[in-house]
């Protein structure tokens, strides 16, 4: 029988073969986390010359600090090692570059159905969202106060960070 996933599992075990994490212990070995967008022009860990292993990896739509990534935040920096934290958003994002309403307008397009129950957390200023998500995290009764926290924009074209605040 065919499944819709073969050619992933497929590679699955191609990767498998290979894969040299066994035993690993989760920890944060670059002392690193970063949240990001789930964009897929971006690769978190090779932007930043690390490898699998080296740091926490949060991805949501325009990478944002929710709820749930502060959770992740917590648990990395008081039990995983994480000393530094790094919130990247980046250009081009639909996040970013759509109102709520337009993105809601091709939601509903696809769908045939209506979307705005959905808050979906556009994104109006990056830099000023950014400096209030790196204020979150810094601000945090968790967070101890020698992590480091810094925000920045990932260029998709160029490949560059710009730093926009640290904290």
């Amino acid at each position: 029988m065919s499944s819709a996933f073969d050619d992933l599992l497929d590679a699955n075990r191609t990767y498998a073969a290979k894969h040299d994490l066994k035993g690993f212990d989760g920890i944060a070995h670059a002392g690193v986390a970063m949240v990001t967008c789930m964009d897929s022009r971006i690769d978190p860990l090779q932007m930043i010359g690390l490898s699998p292993g080296d740091a926490k990896i949060l991805r949501n739509p325009g990478g944002r600090v929710t709820d749930q990534a502060l959770v992740a935040i917590v648990l990395g920096v008081t039990l995983l090692k994480v000393r530094r934290v790094l919130v990247v958003e980046h250009t081009r994002c639909a996040m970013a570059s759509s109102t709520e309403d337009e993105l809601h307008e091709r939601i509903s397009a696809f769908m045939g159905a209506d979307s705005t129950w959905l808050s979906l957390g556009v994104i109006e200023d990056q830099e000023k969202t950014i400096r209030a998500d790196v204020h979150r995290v810094r601000s945090h009764p968790l967070v101890p106060s020698d992590v480091r926290v810094g925000g920045f924009v990932y260029d998709v074209d160029t490949g560059l960070l710009h730093p926009v605040t640290e904290a």
